[in-house]
């Protein structure tokens, strides 16, 4: 059989791609190869066919043969800038751009490709004038105004994030990539609700949107609206079935709905597809200590740095220790990390620490400067910020469960491991008085900006039971909320905020009373540490270091548990505690 003429596969291959027929077209091209092997224009175009086929190191092959045929081609050298990229190859990327524009300097979509290798090379300042150049040189160039509002956001510049985002939705009002963005960014400012009205937008323009329903479902999972959050995490995985957030976003909201198997097997699920998702780890990492297996759990919270902690990650020449080295004789530096709460929960292992043979340096933050140093009169206490003394090596303090190995059974749960200056006690009796009633102390909500906020806090309305018991109520928190003035006033609660500077103050005056009611805030565990009587109210779905049943913790045995019997249902908390507060406390009344 005859080889038809090369004219006529041409023609053949011309028309296949016009068609759409990417894999036929590349095909004919590639026969026609051995005949018109000088043709740069040939070699050109199955490079560029080979991209779009997703064929990225072929393509920047096939590109770079034609180039060498025909070198002052921008428009060539950029597309096999593309190719570089999507191998990985950032650096010849970088070099390939720069080749188009020394060739042609007013080339926007060449500056747009720059900045995209140099975001991926973490040169995000270089990238965001990478954006700026194909802006200014193409000002509707929607795609960049979204690329850099993904820069800024990197940079953790969330409002101008925004304000380029709506730039991009100015030129392009149906642009649903920049729709979703903008949910993200809305999400991480707590402004859900407009979040979730940039999600339902790009879902409108596209219901085929994969991302789109994976961003909703974040957002409504953060809304505490389970229901329709399962929903758009089933239809995001209808339309992208191996999408690793859509299974870890599933397993948050079963995990939320206490489906605590149901929750890992998506976990599992999420790691199996990408066993380097931090997202998944990080989830993972909660529930498997929330159960109890803190082996797996402490490994898999080292992950935390890649996910909510991005980027805050402190580092110092001296090495990173988890517990891997011997402690003798070294000075060992821990420092805090996220909330109040958790540097209490676990600077007492710096006592371990000690008995290792190291020397302490424990950075604490300001407000709880007065109280760390209570620990061990030969520690050396310093406030964040300050300037470092010489260690060998430092260890964050929630990295601290994980070097020494910390299972429940094995959680140091002397109390109390933090001791309040008896000058400030005595200060703080006096200030209270004789005591007539039962003293109860109350902290019913925690920061408004923490992101499991909803969850944990409570309207002090849903308290006001408990006021019409025969005892005298303290607030232990600084900061009252708007919603919760009207019952402030209506209530017979005592307020201390002006008095309390620090959190050696709050112990003071935690120490005069009887008992402490919290939520899972810093209260909880302060007084916890302290060693006092306290009552803790969890959520439905509790925070990991509470365990998932039982009415005892393993970190503080004064504490008792009160868990919500169903979703959100606080009522039931605030009987239970009503009625054990009267039966062990108001027995007099």
């Amino acid at each position: 059989m005859l080889t038809r003429p090369p004219a006529a596969r041409l023609r053949e291959a011309q028309s296949a791609l016009e068609a759409g027929r990417l894999q036929d077209a590349v095909e004919l091209y590639l026969s026609l190869v051995a005949d018109l092997p000088d043709s740069a224009p040939l070699l050109a175009t199955i490079g560029q066919i080979s991209l779009q086929l997703g064929k990225f190191a072929e393509a920047a092959a096939w590109l770079a043969r034609s180039l060498q045929l025909m070198p002052a081609q921008p428009e060539l050298h950029a597309i096999r800038s593309v190719a570089l990229a999507r191998t990985g190859d950032f650096a010849d990327a970088l070099a390939a751009v720069d080749c188009a524009l020394a060739l042609r300097k007013d080339y926007p979509e060449a500056h747009y490709d720059r900045a995209n290798v140099l975001r991926q090379l973490g040169r995000l300042e270089d990238a965001l004038s990478g954006y700026d150049s194909a802006i200014a040189l193409r000002p509707d160039y929607a795609q960049a105004h979204c690329s850099r509002a993904a820069v800024l956001q990197l940079l953790q510049r969330p409002h101008e994030a925004l304000a380029a985002l709506d730039e991009a939705l100015a030129l392009e009002p149906n642009f649903v990539q920049a729709h979703c963005n903008r949910s993200v960014i809305l999400q991480e400012l707590r402004r859900l609700e407009e979040a979730l009205a940039s999600c339902d937008r790009a879902v409108k323009i596209k219901p085929d949107h994969a991302e789109a329903h994976i961003a909703r479902a974040a957002i409504l999972l953060d809304l505490k609206v389970l229901d329709a959050a399962l929903q758009a995490c089933d239809r995001a995985l209808q339309l992208q079935p191996q999408a690793p957030l859509a299974h870890t976003l599933r397993g948050g909201v079963l995990q939320e709905l206490n489906r605590l198997e149901e929750a890992l097997s998506c976990y599992d699920r999420a790691l199996a597809i990408d066993p380097d998702s931090s997202a998944a780890q990080w989830s993972k990492s909660t529930l498997k200590l929330l159960l109890g297996d803190y082996e797996e759990g402490w490994r898999l919270y080292e992950s935390r740095w890649l996910h909510h902690l991005r980027g805050a990650q402190r580092h110092f020449q001296q090495p990173l220790w988890l517990g891997e080295t011997d402690l003798q004789g070294k000075t060992l530096l821990i420092h805090p990390e996220q909330g109040y709460g958790d540097f209490i929960q676990c600077c007492r292992l710096a006592l371990l620490a000690k008995q290792a043979g190291a020397t302490l340096v424990l950075e604490a933050p300001p407000p709880l400067v007065g109280l760390a140093s209570t620990i061990d009169p030969s520690f050396c206490v310093i406030p964040s910020g300050s300037p470092l003394p010489p260690f060998d090596v430092h260890c964050p303090v929630m990295s601290l469960p994980l070097a020494f190995g910390i299972t429940p059974a094995s959680v140091p749960a002397q109390v109390p491991y933090l001791h309040i200056d008896p000058t400030v006690r005595d200060a703080w009796k006096r200030h209270l008085g004789p005591r007539v009633r039962p003293r109860i102390g109350l902290a019913w909500s925690g920061a408004p900006g923490h992101r499991n906020d909803a969850n944990r806090s409570v309207r002090l309305e849903l308290l006001r039971p408990l006021f019409d018991l025969p005892a005298e109520f303290h607030a232990l928190q600084l900061m009252v909320r708007t919603e919760d003035e009207p019952t402030l006033k209506a209530s017979p609660l005592h307020l201390h905020a002006e008095r309390l500077l620090d959190f050696m103050d709050t112990a003071a005056l935690a120490s005069q009373l009887d008992l402490i009611i919290s939520v899972d805030t810093s209260a909880a565990h302060l007084a916890g540490a302290l060693g006092l009587p306290v009552w803790i109210l969890l959520a439905f779905a509790p925070d990991y270091r509470w365990m998932s049943q039982g009415t005892r913790s393993p970190w503080y045995p004064t504490a008792r548990l009160f868990r919500q019997p169903r979703l959100g249902d606080w009522p039931s908390v605030v009987r239970e505690v009503s009625q054990c507060l009267r039966s062990e406390y108001m027995t007099q009344a």
